[in-house]
């Protein structure tokens, strides 16, 4: 029981229900406008009515603030430069690793085996992403671990470093750049890949006109899937990618049939891929 006292001068008890409802207007003073406080069941519908209104002022809770924080960094632009900066920083650490000293310098000892072929395949995947361009890494491929081996790492390294690429793309892209696609060989693009994803995915594999991060990237921004889209890559860079691994596995020999065959399937698809796109340039235009 709590004791007050009285206009008289005496002394009066308060009630428990009185002590609760002084309790729940000093809470709602304290808060601030963005909490809420229930009053006992028990209250009257005067004292309910009695409780003070939010003053002005009063500083907001810090989940508001903390919510806008989220809702700002997770918004499609700041994931776009996010992006930006990570394969800004993807390509400096390339260049001034200088990764070719590895083939200069031979393969570490250390790995032999299938872990060699694993770490070149994971090197692999982060170069294409850090923009190297597949023909040397494909070339590496082959003078390092010969033609059917050096195949394999470098189509693992393939998938690897389209797949990065495309989530990479999708989660942090997608949404700032779909709202961009106005012009119309954009729109033209976009469309083509969105409706025929694993038909011109393919073509952008087989053919090495498009630079295989531009390739990536414009997928993501699609709205292609992800299954048409490894699939067509591991298909459609079987080809490219045999001829460039056994061009590096006879290096050594460039008068040897089989390299002077692989530069030949390595030249034939690089003109047939600028005939046809000079020819389907009015195609596009015309969408």
């Amino acid at each position: 029981m709590l004791d007050a006292t009285t206009r008289s001068g005496g002394t009066a008890t308060a009630t428990p229900r009185a002590a609760a409802t002084e309790l729940a207007v000093a809470v709602d003073l304290v808060a601030g406008p963005e909490t809420t406080v229930t009053a006992p069941a028990a209250m009257a519908p005067a004292t309910a009515a009695a409780l003070p209104a939010a003053a002005p002022g009063v500083p907001a809770a810090p989940s508001g603030a903390a919510s806008r924080l989220v809702r700002a960094l997770l918004s499609p632009w700041s994931r776009l430069s996010l992006l930006v900066v990570l394969l800004a920083a993807a390509a400096s650490s390339v260049f001034l690793f200088d990764p070719q000293r590895l083939l200069a310098d031979g393969w570490p000892p250390q790995l032999g085996g299938a872990a060699a072929a694993v770490a070149f395949a994971v090197a692999y995947g982060l170069c294409t992403v850090a923009f190297v361009p597949r023909p040397l890494l494909n070339l590496a491929a082959g003078a390092v671990f010969g033609s059917q081996l050096g195949l394999g790492t470098a189509l693992a390294g393939t998938v690897l470093g389209a797949g990065v690429a495309f989530g990479l793309g999708r989660l942090l892209g997608q949404d700032a750049l779909r709202p961009l696609l106005r012009g119309r060989w954009l729109k033209a693009a976009d469309g083509q890949l969105s409706r025929h994803g694993f038909r011109s995915m393919m073509v952008a594999r087989l053919f090495p006109g498009v630079p295989f991060w531009a390739a990536n990237y414009c997928a993501a921004v699609s709205r292609m899937g992800w299954l048409p889209f490894l699939v067509a890559t591991a298909l459609g860079s079987v080809p490219n990618t045999a001829a460039y691994a056994v061009a590096g596995a006879r290096a050594s020999s460039p008068t040897s049939p089989a390299f002077l065959i692989a530069m030949a399937l390595i030249t034939v698809p690089a003109v047939a891929g600028t005939v046809v796109a000079w020819r389907k340039r009015h195609h596009l235009r015309s969408h």
